[in-house]
């Protein structure tokens, strides 16, 4: 082997050890898992065969999961892309200092601590909360018990604030994909009289198709995979309302001996099933995969 080839491998080694171990065998070891009845108490593995995934699909929970997390991302992924194109739209009109204050002021919730936020959401969120103190001063109806102790208001609130925190970063993607049209196409649409609105609709989005790609694919496999907030806010209450396919996960992979296997197969079922949204999103945005 050449000395330029020893080289190469040498600063390779650190990412290929770090893939195959934290990577490829977690993934590998987890489709075993799958396959298979472990209990973590005692280390002891049985192969089982399809038995976890059959169960998966027999069980309620994991039906009442999975409806909680496709109602959580098809609500939050079109709400989050729409406001994160308009705001983007908005400031880069703005001037160079306002537009770097309110980019940084939309940005900000994004990189805050998610831990952080879902604790103060879910005090504004509370019986006695600045929230309902508002809508009670404004004659709006409320839940008096507190918007996550209520199952018909706990999946929306959590939305909602998943939308603000997001909203900021999408901003900054589709604006780094607005600077990257070419002004000669806008120069050309205001000699022929459009205005701001047709050029936004004729020129922006079209010219934003890739990133609104990346954007919608990495927000729906975000969406799909929300843990933290629900582990924080309602540990999946009120009466698993806001139990989400991750969450799931968790709870039968870590609060059960003998789970693992179960939690295994929902995790490779979350898996296809992100990996069949992903590739349909890009078929309907015409962009290869």
């Amino acid at each position: 082997m050449r000395k330029r080839d020893v080289q190469t491998w040498t600063l390779l080694a650190p990412w290929i050890i770090t893939l195959i171990v934290f990577w490829i065998y977690p993934l590998v070891y987890a489709l075993v898992l799958s396959f298979s009845k472990y209990k973590t108490l005692t280390n002891e593995i049985s192969f089982v065969g399809v038995e976890n995934y059959q169960r998966a699909f027999n069980d309620v929970g994991f039906w009442q999961a999975l409806k909680n997390t496709t109602v959580f991302t098809v609500g939050t992924v079109p709400v989050t892309t729409a406001f994160a194109i308009l705001l983007a739209w908005a400031v880069r009109r703005r001037t160079p200092a306002l537009a770097s204050f309110f980019r940084a002021s939309y940005f900000l919730p994004s990189v805050t601590s998610l831990v952080v936020i879902a604790l103060v959401f879910t005090n504004l969120y509370s019986r006695d909360g600045y929230i309902n103190g508002l809508c009670g001063m404004m004659g709006i109806p409320f839940p008096e018990g507190g918007w996550l102790l209520d199952k018909s208001t706990a999946l929306g609130a959590i939305m909602a604030m998943d939308v603000w925190i997001s909203t900021g970063y999408y901003m900054v993607l589709f604006l780094a994909g607005m600077e990257a049209i070419p002004r000669d196409l806008y120069e050309a649409a205001e000699l022929a009289g459009a205005s701001s609105w047709q050029q936004f609709w004729r020129i922006t989005l079209p010219m934003l198709r890739s990133t609104l790609l990346f954007v919608v694919v990495i927000n729906s496999i975000k969406s799909f995979q929300i843990f933290v907030e629900i582990y924080v806010m309602t540990k999946g209450g009120p009466l698993g309302a806001t139990s989400t396919l991750v969450y799931e996960v968790y709870t039968q992979a870590f609060e059960q001996s003998d789970m693992m296997g179960y939690a295994s197969a929902v995790a490779y079922i979350v898996f296809v099933i992100l990996l069949c949204v992903s590739f349909l999103q890009m078929r309907l945005l015409r962009v290869r995969p």
